[in-house]
């Protein structure tokens, strides 16, 4: 199960932590992924987005 924005496409980003003495260590930016249902050509479907995709009603909600 990928963790990404079916909207926008936004995914899992890796980069470094870096301490006071210049050491670093990869670490990862997950996403906020929100599993949602919305209506899509008549069918209501169950789709992952963004909570940025969410808030700028890029999709509605299915209530």
């Amino acid at each position: 199960m990928s963790r990404q924005c079916d909207i926008c496409g936004k995914g899992t980003i890796f980069g470094n932590t870096v301490s006071k003495s210049k050491n670093r260590v990869r670490r990862s930016w997950k996403p906020n992924i929100q599993t949602i249902k919305t209506m899509v050509g008549g069918t209501v479907i169950t789709v992952k987005v963004c909570a940025r995709c969410l808030k700028s009603n890029k999709i509605v909600k299915y209530v």
